[in-house]
Order: C-alpha cells, then sequence, then structure tokens
C-alpha cells in the first residue's frame, strides 16, 4: 500500500483491460473502491474484519470486477482467516489520524532518504503484513537465498523479496504485545560487525532478537529536529551496512541529488 493525503491506496490495480484502486481513507474510516465508471463506499468505523472482507469483495463485485483473495493474514502467527474473524472492531478515528499523520512525516522523510539513491531502490510503501512502512536499497548483487520461515508467508516470497542484497529502513507504529513505535534498519545478508557499528543519534539501539537497529519514534519526535533525527539514523546505518558488507557506495548514491545548477538545466 502507498500513504496518501488521507491514508492509504492500493494504486491502480490491472483488470481485465481496466483497472481499480482502494482507498483507505483514515480520516472518514471507509474504503473506496474506484474504477472508471464507479465508486464504492465500505464503512469500517465499528465492524468485525469478517463483515468488512465480505462488504469489499460485495463492492468489487458491484463495480464489475469480482475478486477472489487470500483470506489469511500474512506474516502473523497463528492468524484466524478473515471470513472467520468475527468479532466487533471498533476503530478510534483519533488513532486513526494519529497513525495517518505519523505514516505522512515518515513517508516525507522517507522520500527525502530514498532520493540520495542512485541505484534500483524500492517505492516507499506500506507492507499490509507486518504493518509496516518501508523503503529498500538495493545493491545490485545477488544474495544467498533466504531461508524463509515467516508465519503464514510462502518461502518462494522471501526468496523472491531478498534475492539481491539490501538494506532496508522502516517505521512500524507497534502491536498489543509490544506497542512502542520505532523505526527500524536492517540488512540482508547481514554483514559481520553491523550489531557493533556506530549509527546515529544516541537513541538508537541494536535490537538483537530482530536482528536490526531501532530508534524510538518518540525520540524522533522529541529532537530538536525530527527530520535531521530520522535522517541520521537511515543514513548511519545504510553506511554502516553498506561498508561492512562492501557495496560500491560513490557509484550508488548522491549526496546531492539535486544540486543548484540542477534547476537551471531542466527549468
Amino acid at each position: 500500500l502507498y500513504v496518501t493525503a488521507r491514508g492509504l491506496t492500493t494504486s491502480f490495480v490491472p483488470y481485465r483491460g481496466e483497472g481499480f484502486e482502494v482507498d483507505l481513507d483514515l480520516t472518514r474510516l471507509r474504503a473506496q473502491i474506484t474504477t472508471a465508471g464507479a465508486v464504492e463506499h465500505v464503512p469500517f468505523a465499528s465492524i468485525s474484519v469478517a463483515a468488512f472482507h465480505d462488504a469489499v469483495l460485495a463492492a468489487m463485485g458491484a463495480v464489475g470486477m469480482p475478486v477472489t483473495i487470500h483470506p489469511v493474514p500474512s506474516e502473523i502467527a497463528d492468524a484466524t482467516p478473515f471470513p472467520d474473524d468475527t468479532d466487533e472492531r471498533v476503530v478510534d478515528p483519533d488513532h486513526a489520524v494519529a497513525l495517518w499523520r505519523a505514516l505522512v512525516q515518515a513517508h516525507r522523510v522517507f522520500t527525502e532518504f530514498r532520493a540520495g539513491f542512485l541505484g534500483k531502490v524500492s517505492p516507499v510503501h506500506l507492507f499490509w503484513g507486518a504493518f509496516d512502512l518501508a523503503v529498500t536499497r538495493f545493491s545490485g548483487r545477488p544474495a544467498p537465498p533466504h531461508p524463509g520461515g515467516l508465519p503464514n508467508f510462502p518461502d518462494a516470497v522471501a526468496r523472491e523479496a531478498y534475492s539481491h542484497e539490501v538494506t532496508s529502513l522502516g517505521f512500524w507504529p507497534g502491536n498489543r504485545e509490544s506497542p512502542t513505535p520505532i523505526f527500524y534498519a536492517y540488512a540482508y545478508p547481514m554483514p559481520g560487525g553491523f550489531a557493533d557499528a556506530s549509527v546515529e543519534p544516541d537513541e538508537a539501539f541494536w535490537l538483537d532478537a530482530l536482528g536490526e537497529f531501532a530508534l524510538p519514534y518518540d525520540a524522533v519526535q522529541a529532537a530538536d529536529d525530527p527530520d535531521a533525527a530520522l535522517l541520521a539514523f537511515a543514513r548511519s546505518t545504510h553506511a554502516a551496512a553498506a561498508d561492512l558488507a562492501g557495496w560500491e557506495r560513490s557509484a550508488l548514491e548522491s549526496s546531492d541529488p539535486h544540486p543548484a545548477t540542477w534547476w537551471h538545466r531542466n527549468g
């Protein structure tokens, strides 16, 4: 999913010569399904997962684009299939807006960080399984096959995702078991010495259980310059991993992707 001015979107999805997009409006607590000739809305302020699942599929049929989806949540251990999750869920509108605002701010800084990489780099996007916003840089060199083993996640997908060396930066809003939101950074494969690398800012720390660096969201929020604190975390963790792994950084990175002369050349 991708961050929008009101929430999240699938972006355009081709469908039999046409296409649709699904927007999750976190300010109005509703999903909007849009095609060239129709719009359907599905509220989700107070509804069970099963009812929302059924309503979305019904709305897709109403716009003339019936679909089926894999009904088990990805990357969640012991997950309940959507049609069986019948407990009513109440969405706190203030929490939904707070999440959206956090995603907007993280997306903005992640985009600036992304602009400094000249090699292959992912969009800034939200993984709907682990529910984290991330941006990933690729060295261009093949990586060892990923071991797989992620809950409710095909090993073939994991191996494709990590087919080449990466460093990745993300924002995770927390969950019931670990409610503290964090920014994180990791590398695959993890180069030797990465856990002992010196990174910024001082509040960043190593999470041994996950094999990644973490920076509390609260520490960024409280910083004198939150953008600078988050960019320092992004750049220092990437630099540490890329240096230890021997990436050709001079060919892959730019410290000034849009220099002062860019406007004169292109404007």
